[in-house]
This record gives structure tokens, C-alpha cells and sequence, in this order.
């Protein structure tokens, strides 16, 4: 609870040699996104340098250096109780083999993800319902209630029993997400995008009290229902110290050379800690690591979504940042980070390649029909698995006869199925494909 007063790809395809001139001997990006040829070229060398000396990396010299790394900000006394004031990042790190390993293990799945999620038969279409599936589960983890289906079906056209505000708040997701992909073509990722996103994030939902697009003029605090900042499990740095903090995180950001799965680690470690909003600091948060990737290159199109991976370990997901405030567990929480990285890329692949299984399947199963009406409509279903006769007919720009026989095809093929029994108006699911798509989050490796 928060209270208050009133065209880099996969990274798995540097070791590619190449280069005469590359002191490495290891193939770097020719560019990225926003042209920072240095800090992707000093990722490269770093990652060449893992593989180099087999992931034998000791950056702790002393134990003063290491002692360093335990102290993650500072107390700010405001009469009965303290607030945090994060210091500015990165921190010393201590660079084990065992997070050299799992940095290895998230850069190789989330190449993997970038290279092979570019080459399936409908990237762009498949991104829809996984962005609206990423909305969902990162408005759960802040109390929302909202099913992927609900929001589906309420797309599509269907009427469903829940609050229309927990639906617009979902919806507000999606909303502020395409907005930041549109914005980064114009900016870096930086402040200004921040206050935008929390804007559109937070109008005309419950919280829009707390001011869209506003950081805060007063203090907040997290913990229990009732507590007071006295009592409170973490309170934030004072209001004075926001914009402070953020210039030095959008700075951080700016200039990392640190590999940019552990920029992104720390920094949402650290939008967390400054917590600048009075509501909705954990949402624009998540944002802003898929912005973070797709801005530097990491991956393509927003493909990768942590929520989930959060949601289903959300305990893991507070203790790890409330690790490092406390006693500065960097490497801990790098470590959850990266491997929520791992897994939601298989799981991300694994979505999407089951997905198109199954598309390809009822593709192959209407090819033959005289008309190709039932096939497009099976290519609407990519996108949300609910339909209805006239949402299809404006889709594809056909009589709305024509849209109501191809979907009583794929009926018949028990590829859509009816939901509920309304007789105008009729609803249709592809069950298979919602299924897919609303299966918990893959926790454990897959086998090879």
C-alpha cells in the first residue's frame, strides 16, 4: 500500500568475429538506436571479455570497496520518522562469476528473443494481445482486478461483469505504453517521457487525484493499511529531493557503460526507491524497462514484459528491492532481475511460436474454402481472440453477410466458439488462442 499525507539485436551475436581494427577481435553494432556507439561498444568489449576469461570477472579490491556497495543512500530525519534519499547510481558491484553466469544466461535468451520473435510470421500482430497481457498482470500487481479476457472481450465489443474503472485502467496501460514507443523516436528516454507516461497512466482512473503528470509536493509511504510514515515499511525520499534524484537517474541512464540488462536492473531499482509519483510509481516503473530495451536496441518491438515474472514471485519482487535499501543487495537483486529476464524470454517465444502453431493449423484448415473470407477473419483472431460479425465485417471491409458466414465456418470448425447466449450482438472466443495467452508465466527453464 502507498499512503500520503491530505540496430543491436540479440547481444548472443557479438562473439561473431570480425574486425581487424577491433583490439577484441569480436564483431560490435554498427549503431544503435539512439547512435551510442561508445556505451554499446564498451557492452560488447565487456561481454568479449566474459567470454574471454570464461566468466572470471573480480572487480572487489579491497574490503573498503566492498563495504561501499552496502550503503544505497542515505536517512533524511523529518521529526518522528526518516526518509530514504537513494544514492546516485551505479553502485560498486561486485562482479561473481555466479552473476557473470546468469548475465550470460538473460543476454543469450533475450537475443534469442529479439533475433527469432523478429522472424515469426506475425511479430507485429502478435504484439497487440501481449502488450494488453502485460497491462493486465502489471495493474494485478498493483490491485487491480482485471482479466486478459475481460479486456479482450471488452475490446471486442462483449459486455463484462467487472468495473468499468479497473478496465480503464488496464486500458490506460496500453495507452501510456504506445506512447512512450512513439516518443522515443523523438526523445531518449528521459524525465519529460516520465511525466507523460504517468499522465496518461493515471487520467481518469482512481489515483487521478494524485495528480497525472505531477511528482510530488508531499511525502508518501509504503506499508500496511493504517500505518504512518513512523510505522512505515519504506518512505521515500522527501518531496525537495524528487527532481534531485531524477535528474541524477536520467543521467545514469544516459551514460551507463554498464551492460544494458544491469542499466536497466538498477534503474528500476532506483525509480522504485525515489517513488515520485503520489500513485502508479510501480506501473510506469515496469514501463519503463520495456522502453528502456527498445530504446537501446536490445530488442526491436516490445517483446519481453517482466510483470508477469513479477506478479507470479511478487514477494521475491518487494524483497529483492527492499534488499537493497535496507542493506544494499545489489547482486541479489540484479540476480531476480536477470532471471525473470531469462524466463519471460523463453516464455515470450514459447507464447508466441504456440500461438502461431495454431493460427497456421486453422489457416491450413479454411485454405480450400471458395472464399477467403474465413481465412482473414482467422488472421483477425492473432490480434484478440474475441469477435463479433460486425467488428470482423468493418475490419475487413466486407458486407456483414459475408463476415457472418466465415465466422459460422470457423464455428463449425470449432475454431470460434459463442460466448454467452445473447441473440444479436453474438460474441465468438478462439478459446485455443485465449488459453495460450492466459497460461501462467513459464518459472522454469525450458529443456533443450
Amino acid at each position: 500500500m502507498v499512503a500520503s499525507d491530505p540496430n543491436a539485436k540479440g547481444l548472443s551475436n557479438a562473439w561473431d568475429k570480425q574486425d581487424k581494427n577491433d583490439e577484441w577481435g569480436w564483431k560490435r553494432p554498427k549503431t544503435s538506436i539512439c547512435g551510442r556507439e561508445n556505451k554499446e561498444l564498451a557492452y560488447y568489449r565487456f561481454c568479449a571479455f566474459v567470454k574471454i576469461t570464461g566468466c572470471g570477472i573480480f572487480t572487489v579490491e579491497s574490503n573498503d570497496m566492498a563495504s561501499k556497495a552496502t550503503i544505497p543512500g542515505r536517512k533524511a530525519p523529518l521529526g518522528k520518522y526518516e526518509a530514504f534519499v537513494p544514492a546516485p547510481l551505479p553502485p560498486q558491484l561486485e562482479w561473481t562469476p555466479r552473476l557473470i553466469r546468469v548475465l550470460s544466461e538473460a543476454d543469450r535468451l533475450i537475443g534469442k528473443l529479439a533475433g527469432e520473435g523478429g522472424r515469426l510470421p506475425n511479430p507485429h500482430v502478435l504484439m497487440r494481445p501481449f502488450v494488453k497481457r502485460e497491462a493486465v498482470l502489471s495493474s494485478k500487481i498493483e490491485g487491480t482486478q482485471a482479466t486478459l479476457g475481460e479486456l479482450l472481450a471488452a475490446e471486442a465489443g462483449a459486455t463484462v461483469d467487472r468495473r468499468p474503472e479497473d478496465l480503464r485502467e488496464v486500458g490506460n496501460y496500453v495507452i501510456a505504453l504506445e506512447h512512450g514507443i512513439a516518443r522515443l523516436k523523438e526523445l531518449p528516454l528521459c524525465v519529460r517521457i516520465i511525466r507523460e507516461l504517468h499522465e496518461k497512466l493515471m487520467t481518469g482512473v482512481r489515483g487521478e487525484q494524485a495528480t497525472p503528470g505531477r511528482f510530488r509536493k508531499i511525502q508518501n509511504w509504503i506499508g500496511k493499511p493504517g500505518s504512518t510514515p513512523a510505522t512505515a515499511s519504506f518512505v521515500p525520499p522527501p518531496p525537495d529531493e524528487v527532481e534531485p534524484c531524477l535528474a541524477a537517474w536520467e543521467k545514469f541512464v544516459h551514460e551507463s557503460d554498464l551492460p544494458p540488462l544491469v542499466t536497466v536492473a538498477l534503474a528500476h531499482y532506483q525509480f522504485e526507491a525515489i517513488h515520485p509519483f503520489l500513485d502508479g510509481n510501480g506501473r510506469v516503473g515496469r514501463l519503463l524497462i520495456t522502453l528502456f530495451l527498445i530504446e537501446r536496441g536490445v530488442l526491436p518491438t516490445p517483446l519481453l514484459y517482466l510483470s508477469a515474472f513479477f506478479e507470479a514471485a511478487r514477494r521475491d519482487y518487494y524483497d529483492g528491492l527492499r534488499g537493497v535499501s535496507e542493506r544494499g543487495a545489489w547482486n541479489e537483486w540484479i540476480e531476480y532481475f536477470l532471471l525473470g529476464v531469462a524466463r519471460m524470454s523463453e516464455d515470450a517465444l514459447s507464447r508466441a511460436a504456440h500461438m502461431n502453431d495454431k493460427l497456421a493449423e486453422w489457416q491450413k484448415k479454411v485454405a480450400g474454402d471458395s472464399t477467403n473470407a474465413p481465412l482473414r477473419v482467422v488472421e483477425l483472431l492473432a490480434a484478440n481472440p474475441f469477435i463479433t460479425v460486425k467488428g470482423a465485417a468493418d475490419k475487413l471491409d466486407v458486407a456483414f453477410t459475408t463476415a457472418q458466414r466465415a465466422i459460422e465456418r470457423l464455428e463449425r470448425l470449432k475454431i470460434v466458439k459463442q460466448v454467452g447466449d445473447a441473440k444479436r450482438g453474438r460474441v465468438y472466443c478462439a478459446e485455443a488462442l485465449l488459453e495460450i495467452l492466459e497460461g501462467p508465466a513459464q518459472l522454469r527453464p525450458a529443456r533443450a
